[in-house]
């Protein structure tokens, strides 16, 4: 297990929701439960996935979760762009968050290599020298 508080990338897509939430604000009211609702639930999804892999017993885990994590970003990337097509999201509004979400997902593939490669490296010590008792 590991604090996610301590990750860069956590703390980035944190950021990144609380934006989403004040930029859906200015959505119109008949999309609450539409468009907001998902968009919302897209961009908090990220650092939930990311929290719960750090609070998971091993590297395989948190892989796994950063996957999700992933894909919750692309998919927060789409309705961003429906939202700006549907004109709910202004140009320099939809920039701002897409460039975020970007960032984030480069983030999310940089740690998810190194949480690979690192457990290809556990998995390939010999027997006698693991420590994962």
């Amino acid at each position: 297990m590991q604090d996610f508080h301590k990750l860069a990338v956590w703390r980035r897509s944190h950021r990144l929701t609380l934006d989403v939430y004040a930029t859906t604000r200015t959505f119109p009211r008949d999309e609450r439960y539409g468009m907001t609702s998902q968009i919302r639930r897209a961009s908090a999804s990220i650092p939930a996935n990311i929290a719960e892999g750090c609070g998971r017993d091993g590297g395989a885990d948190l892989a796994r979760f950063l996957q999700i994590a992933a894909g919750s970003a692309s998919e927060l990337e789409y309705h961003l762009l429906l939202a700006r097509d549907l004109a709910f999201l202004g140009d320099s509004d939809w920039c701002d968050l897409s460039d975020a979400v970007c960032e984030v997902k480069r983030m999310l593939a940089s740690l998810l290599r190194r949480v690979r490669s690192a457990k290809a490296a556990s998995n390939s010590r010999p027997p006698s020298s693991r420590t994962d008792n």
